[in-house]
């Protein structure tokens, strides 16, 4: 992966904008600390920060001009299948000076225009400037592995891969009261949304044409999925191809130029793509990290027992809560935009100790939200073909509200999905996956927010995110929405935010668009049934891996936030942050409402509002670092 920006000027205001694509290039070196290039024609201007990964000679920097100086590329991302390509373009005549997927790119577009784009299989975002027609296109990949953000008014087009590089342009950061107000439930904000008012994520699968005066979008690509006319296929044909199709992907995401391993946490998914993997590399590289004093979420005796049978160079990495508090503030600065993942402190120190000893990663993100791997899921599934059981849980809801609710024990984390079980049953599907997708709903998100608050515009974009959750949904049309909404806006973030932070590439093989065109073509029955989740992933690679790994529960991992909350972070909390002048002075959040979510935070029964605080100390840190 690398880091891009440009400016295309619409006019002399706006090429004064062009002079500050060098600054905002320094923004990015943690994503490419390989090198940085600038290229300039007229009234574009391109900037580009290399990690190195496939050619790292100097003949494939950029920005990379074509032999002609006509075309101009910008270009984070891998193109697997690109040597594939690289020999039709030759039997054409065309030359290469270099052996890099960006120059196949570059001839690839030059040879078929944007519909090249179809023809890529990876994760990408680039920009490619034609200085004869003066036209710029701007693409991102279909899954949105790889972030693009972007901006225009009637002066200029700037882009870039993050928000904190739009800050080096200068450009208005007026916040966006309905981004703020799905941050607070969700603890993220949907796309194509950012934290500021007119800049916006370019959505997946589609592109843009700048040209003179005007930004036309067009998409490309979306997940082919159609409930009404699903594939004939039967199941172990299915299991199969599944099998056939992820070995291919993993193949191809194995090609690489410098040291390469895979992070493998214990579960299903990691442990597949090591499994896939140790046939084509031998002794692979893999890393994973265990919590000392976090036993229940701790799966290094998993992924040992993988790690042992596929004889990998396997690296734990232990942590205690020392280390996770000390690592707490590179984290947060890491972040670009208001997001508040708390797991994202684990990514973020797995990819800080991984980069030590390689520059790429796989990982099996995806999978979860595909195959339906999540806990939700099943609730949702028990949800639609409610048992006997629904009842004792339903008439117990009551009980369920009383009893100590936690994510960090068996017990108690037990207690809190029954609790929202009960609450989610009496909602319509759209409702329940709303609420089930939010960690505050949105009475408690309205009495947080001190501005004034645009309830039809709010009500569009979650009927847009909803859109395909109906009366009559099924769990495909639940993983489709988390496909679009979950996975875009938050476990990829995720990745992409913490993994670039320590210049380190990470792969995702799972999100092989073959394979997740495949996977939407399929019915339910195959990823899910009574008690078993994953079910195709499980029996397409049945008896490859430690029987103890199969259909146990998702283990998921909880940063210790209450006890930091109540210790390391209190004066954080109660004299900085969520300080009551501070609050009133901010004038974006409701200063009587904050104050009573620290009082519960503080009190005997905290429940579990200390998720919620950690969203609103993930804000204000964001807040003090780039709008004050």
């Amino acid at each position: 992966m690398c880091g891009i920006s440009g400016v295309y000027a619409f006019n002399d205001a706006g090429r004064e904008y062009c002079n500050k694509v060098s600054t905002a290039v320094e923004t990015m070196k943690q994503r490419g600390p390989d090198g940085q290039g600038i290229y300039t024609h007229n009234n574009v201007t391109l900037g580009h920060t290399r990690l190195a990964v496939i050619d790292t000679s100097d003949q494939a920097a950029q920005p990379f001009t074509d032999s002609s100086g006509r075309y101009t590329i910008v270009y984070n991302g891998e193109f697997y299948n690109f040597r594939e390509y690289r020999k039709q373009l030759e039997e054409k005549g065309t030359r290469f000076i270099s052996k890099s997927d960006t120059e196949v790119l570059l001839y690839l577009f030059i040879d078929e225009g944007p519909s090249c784009i179809n023809k890529i299989n990876g994760c990408f975002a680039f920009a490619i400037y034609d200085n004869v027609k003066d036209e710029m296109y701007v693409a991102r990949d279909r899954m949105g592995i790889n972030p693009l953000v972007y901006y225009h008014d009637r002066d200029k087009f700037i882009f870039a891969s993050g928000l904190n590089t739009m800050n080096a342009y200068n450009i208005p950061k007026d916040t966006d009261p309905v981004s703020v107000y799905n941050y607070l439930q969700l603890n993220y904000i949907p796309a194509p949304y950012t934290i500021f008012k007119n800049v916006y994520k370019l959505i997946p699968g589609t592109y843009l044409k700048i040209s003179k005066n005007s930004v036309t979008e067009y998409e490309y690509y979306k997940i082919p999925y159609d409930k009404e006319h699903l594939s004939d296929i039967s199941y172990r044909e299915a299991c199969m191809k599944l099998a056939d199709m992820l070995e291919r992907s993993v193949k191809y995401r194995l090609i690489s130029d410098v040291p390469l391993g895979v992070f493998l946490s214990g579960g299903l998914d990691s442990s597949i793509i090591t499994a896939l993997a140790s046939k084509h590399v031998d002794k692979l590289n893999t890393f994973s990290i265990g919590y000392k004093d976090e036993q229940y979420f701790d799966e290094t005796h998993y992924a040992e027992k993988v790690a042992k049978k596929y004889n990998t160079n396997h690296t734990v990495f232990s942590l205690s809560n020392n280390d996770l508090y000390d690592n707490l503030y590179k984290m947060l600065d890491s972040i670009d935009e208001p997001f508040a993942d708390s797991s994202a402190l684990a990514v973020h120190i797995l990819s800080m100790h991984t980069r030590k000893n390689v520059t790429v990663a796989l990982s099996g993100d995806g999978a979860d939200e595909m195959f339906a791997g999540y806990n939700k899921y099943m609730a949702h599934y028990k949800a639609s073909n409610p048992g006997i059981a629904k009842y004792p849980v339903m008439l117990g809801s009551g009980l369920w509200k009383k009893l100590p609710q936690s994510r960090n024990n068996k017990t108690g984390n037990f207690i809190r999905q029954l609790n929202r079980f009960s609450a989610g049953m009496k909602l319509s599907r759209k409702e329940r996956y709303w609420r089930w997708c939010s960690f505050a709903d949105e009475s408690q998100a309205l009495e947080l927010l001190n501005i004034p608050f645009q309830q039809e515009e709010y009500e569009k974009r979650k009927a847009a995110i909803l859109m395909h959750i109906n009366k009559n949904s099924n769990i495909s049309d639940i993983l489709y929405t988390d496909m679009l909404n979950v996975l875009r806006n938050d476990m990829l973030v995720k990745v992409d935010l913490m993994s670039m932070a320590n210049s380190l590439e990470v792969r995702t093989p799972f999100l092989d668009h073959n394979i997740v065109n495949f996977i939407f073509s399929l019915p339910d029955d195959y990823k899910i049934s009574r008690g078993i989740r994953k079910k195709i992933l499980q029996d397409a690679f049945a008896g490859i891996l430690p029987k103890e790994l199969y259909n146990r529960p998702k283990q998921g991992f909880e940063v210790p936030l209450l006890k930091w909350f109540r210790r390391e972070l209190k004066t954080m909390i109660t004299d900085d942050l969520l300080d009551d002048s501070f609050i009133i002075d901010q004038g974006i959040f409701n200063v009587d409402a904050v104050r009573s979510m620290k009082n519960k935070l503080f009190s005997r029964n905290p429940g579990d509002i200390h998720a919620r605080i950690w969203g609103l100390i993930v804000f204000q840190y964001w807040c003090k670092k780039y709008m004050l």
